[in-house]
């Protein structure tokens, strides 16, 4: 490793795993909420029944000109790409301020910036979840980057204790296009607000610069106020529900904390340790403040992981952890304590090298496995189009579902035939096709990994269903899934307006 700097290993790291995102990227299909939100950029709007609107405006152009996965995922795979570069920068600054010549609370001197840097965005690289961000564009592929940027801003601010008019109008542009890509992105802002009130001056408030930032971060999320303003503020009433969860339990919690130390690698927790070991002893109120960018969404979505809670939401508060777990990794490194971060490092990325096998290879069927998770993956592509061309050809007036997970893939494969999901939860897909109305006729798509009885014999079903054709998946031999495709008519649910 002399052989390179360590600001060359890291690129070269970036650019291996790079590598293995693209082959991947191009041999799969999209997953659930890929195609979810590549139906927002196929549907412009102000904003959405379940995010904000930039998942969906950023892949407008691609979208526009062409159907293309792989092409779609270059996308997300740049975000993760620049996510990695502000991780080591943020490594730099962070390195620059706790040496600086008020951080004399450190015991002996740390690693150079640029071992911390590398090891900072070798923990990234390691780390299992933040790779699936990097191959599907979710909400938090987008405010990964943009948590860290905010962060540059705080430490930019702690350097000088003030910002020039520039720096506060790029913190409003940050902060806007945060809001623009999750609700939670509320939880950086705090964390920067927190660093601005850690700072012994307070005039900041008073300055025109800090509402110049305000009103800009307002009206870049305005289109989202105005959208939910004109639909009685239905994308909120969900955001809160759908966070609270259902009911608390200890055991989800553990849980919860559990699978977040597996999906994102022992070596960020590990890192984070050695960082509050050896560097914030003493330190100023200032390096605390900067651990909320970690803390305060880790915290809240930890807590609420009681009721339930998907492992992906705390993805951008991990990328601002790791510029910490970097320079506690640098240390603990210098010191010659290497075993057990040489241990971790291979395994994660021997367990990310499966993941990536396992996916690519369509998953195996087993009596330890109830379920593949990787064969929802391969096949909607093919049944997406043979549903659009049995729906043509039976007069339909469009393809059915009988859950909202099903209806992303034949939303996008089978474009533009319309698709309806075929229960009384309200969704996207009610603001996009709305409602079937009575006595219509439907092809109806019934997915082996998650079947449902035919929708006849109660008041809201069908008359009747009768099979059409069904379509077996497979992948080096093996039967992956199957999809059934029915005709059922004369619809006698409930009609809503479109």
């Amino acid at each position: 490793m002399r052989q390179y700097s360590p600001s060359s290993w890291a690129a070269i790291s970036i650019c291996i795993a790079a590598l293995a995102h693209f082959v991947l990227g191009f041999a799969i299909e999209f997953s659930v909420d890929e195609a979810h939100y590549a139906l927002y950029a196929q549907h412009l709007a102000w904003s959405y029944f379940d995010h904000p609107p930039l998942v969906g405006w950023i892949q407008w152009p691609l979208v526009a000109i062409t159907p293309s996965e792989g092409i779609i995922r270059l996308i997300p795979e740049f975000l993760w790409i620049l996510s990695c570069y502000l991780v080591y920068q943020v490594t730099l600054e962070i390195h620059h301020l706790i040496q600086g010549r008020n951080a004399g609370y450190l015991t002996s001197t740390l690693p150079s910036q640029n071992t911390c840097g590398l090891m900072a965005v070798l923990a990234i690289v390691a780390a299992p979840i933040p790779h699936i961000l990097a191959i599907g564009l979710l909400p938090d592929t987008l405010l990964a980057p943009l948590s860290l940027g905010l962060m540059l801003m705080a430490l930019r601010w702690l350097s000088k204790d003030r910002f020039s008019t520039r720096d506060w109008i790029f913190t409003g542009i940050l902060l806007g296009l945060s809001g623009l890509s999750k609700y939670t992105a509320a939880f950086s802002a705090f964390a920067l607000l927190l660093v601005f009130l850690s700072s012994p001056r307070k005039a900041w408030i008073n300055t025109a610069g800090f509402w110049l930032a305000a009103i800009i971060a307002l009206l870049c999320i305005s289109p989202v106020l105005y959208w939910n303003w004109v639909n009685d503020w239905i994308s909120f009433k969900y955001q809160i529900a759908h966070g609270a969860g259902s009911t608390w339990l200890w055991r989800r919690l553990a849980t919860y904390i559990g699978v977040q130390v597996l999906v994102y690698g022992s070596l960020l927790v590990l890192g984070a340790y050695l960082f509050i070991k050896y560097c914030v002893h003493g330190a100023k109120l200032s390096i605390w403040a900067l651990l909320g960018f970690f803390a305060i969404p880790f915290s809240i979505f930890t807590t609420l992981a009681g009721g339930g809670g998907l492992p992906h939401w705390t993805s951008p508060a991990w990328f601002c952890l790791a510029p910490f777990a970097g320079i506690g990794l640098a240390k603990a490194w210098s010191t010659q304590h290497r075993r057990l971060i040489q241990i971790l490092f291979v395994s994660q990325l021997t367990l990310c090298g499966f993941g990536i096998a396992y996916a690519l290879s369509g998953g195996i069927n087993s009596a330890m496995i109830k379920s593949n998770p990787i064969a929802d993956l391969y096949g909607w592509k093919l049944a997406g189009q043979k549903a659009a061309e049995l729906t043509q050809a039976s007069k339909a007036n469009g393809i059915a579902v009988q859950n909202w997970t099903l209806g992303s893939r034949a939303a996008w494969y089978a474009k533009p035939t319309p698709v309806f999901v075929l229960d009384q939860r309200q969704d996207q897909f009610d603001l996009w096709f709305g409602k079937l109305p009575q006595g219509a006729n439907i092809l109806l798509i019934n997915w082996s990994g998650m079947p449902f009885p035919a929708p006849v014999g109660n008041k809201d079903s069908f008359e009747r269903c009768e099979p059409l054709d069904s379509l077996e998946i497979r992948r080096f031999g093996q039967i992956l899934s199957k999809f059934d495709f029915s005709v059922c008519s004369n619809w006698q649910g409930p009609e809503l307006a479109r």
